[in-house]
């Protein structure tokens, strides 16, 4: 056992100390300022892992939890709701900032971070294991093992009134379900989607639980989701979309304002998802093309009512395969999932550039390290405006808009 102070939040929201033998470590649920007795419990080459035995003197920024299982059950699906909204803020500012000057050779003097209009009950799906006969979130402490779930503070409570519903018919929960996703529609519908399991079942005793108009998915093990209780045109609710989709207009206004487009102006929107920049831009009059390799996102989207003309095109494809088949784009929206943008990609807008095209480049990432790498690969492009966006209020997790200009 050592005595540590913290000094900052790590990416992930760990707590950062030093050992008495110098060795780095870092102590989750602890506060920069924070004194603590720490036992290491992990020990690698050039960090250490510990846990806070006793707290021996709080941080100026620490706070008392709001949530009942941040504590008792040491729940993981937040990570800093021990910490002030203003040094969690601060926290990820740092977290930006430090990592693409390490990772992305970006040094960046000045960097916004906007604030959530709501820091509590925005989340608009969870997704929860299913273990012996529990419901509920992963331990941050020992992730093998979940506690029953009964209340979220940063979820939409309808949602929280859908999983009491299903507990309320454990039977009816077929054999080799592992994972239960609750989620809100745009039009504030009910989805709840079962994962696993490789046999049919009867979802009406489940429905009969659940709120009128409730729709019930299942996806099999190793077969596609699909509709076994209500509407069955529903919502793709598989698809990705931002858990606090209000919040994620603003960023993808402040996105679309970058590209500056006209009309006439030809813009991908790549990992499009359901097409909601696509939209906004082709409202400017620009001829939008849309790519995205989730094929229920795309026919969703193509789906939707054109509100401008030309109406956006979509495409179902992998993005890394499908840059030879679209028009040169004057600029490009970026949205890739947290494990960035394909190398192939990157490689292609190198190119575009040096051909004068893609002049500009929005991209929206959710993971400041795979952003900071992606950068690294995109030598052509100075690094404009920075933006983060507090996106998750209460976990360690930050929206980044990085706006690019080819040289």
């Amino acid at each position: 056992m050592s005595e540590v102070t913290i000094r900052s939040i790590a990416t992930g929201g760990d707590g950062v100390g030093t050992l008495p033998d110098g060795m780095t470590v870092f102590v989750p649920r602890t506060a920069p300022g924070d004194v603590a007795d720490v036992d290491v419990i992990e020990r690698r080459r050039r960090w250490a892992r510990g846990r806070v035995r006793d707290l021996v003197r709080p941080g100026p920024d620490r706070v008392v939890p709001t949530c009942q299982h941040y504590g008792e059950d040491a729940c993981g699906g937040c990570q800093l709701q021990h910490l002030s909204l203003a040094a969690q803020e601060s926290a990820k500012l740092t977290i930006v900032r430090d990592v693409l000057a390490r990772l992305g050779g970006r040094g960046v003097e000045e960097i916004a971070i906007v604030s959530a209009p709501e820091p509590w009950r925005y989340r608009t799906k969870i997704s929860l294991a299913v273990v012996d006969g529990r419901i509920g979130f992963h331990r941050f402490d020992r992730p093998g093992e979940v506690f029953d779930l009964a209340d979220c503070p940063i979820t939409e409570p309808s949602l929280i009134g859908l999983l009491h519903g299903v507990r309320q018919v454990p039977d009816a929960i077929p054999a080799g379900i592992d994972q239960i996703m609750l989620r809100l529609d745009r039009a504030g519908g009910g989805h709840v989607a079962l994962r696993g399991g490789t046999l049919p079942f009867d979802a009406e005793p489940i429905a009969r639980m659940l709120p009128h108009g409730t729709t019930i998915w299942w996806k099999p093990e190793g077969g596609a989701a699909r509709v076994v209780f209500g509407a069955g045109s529903a919502f793709p609710a598989l698809a990705f979309q931002q858990v606090n989709p209000d919040f994620a207009d603003r960023i993808r206004q402040d996105a679309v304002a970058w590209l500056d487009a006209r009309p006439g102006a030809v813009v991908w929107d790549l990992y499009g998802g359901l097409g909601d920049a696509a939209r906004t831009v082709a409202a400017a009059g620009a001829e939008v093309w849309s790519v995205d390799a989730d094929q229920s996102a795309v026919d969703w989207a193509r789906a939707q009512p054109a509100s401008a003309s030309p109406a956006p095109r979509f495409l179902g494809a992998r993005v890394e395969e499908s840059l030879h088949r679209l028009p040169d784009p004057g600029s490009v929206v970026l949205n890739p999932p947290r494990e960035g943008v394909h190398a192939r990609v990157t490689r292609g807008l190198e190119a575009l550039a040096a051909r004068g095209c893609a002049r500009r480049v929005a991209y929206v990432s959710c993971d400041p390290a795979t952003l900071a790498r992606d950068l690294a690969r995109l030598p052509t492009y100075r690094l404009r405006v920075v933006t983060a966006y507090d996106l998750f209020p209460q976990t360690s997790h930050v929206e980044t808009l990085a706006c690019l200009e080819a040289a």
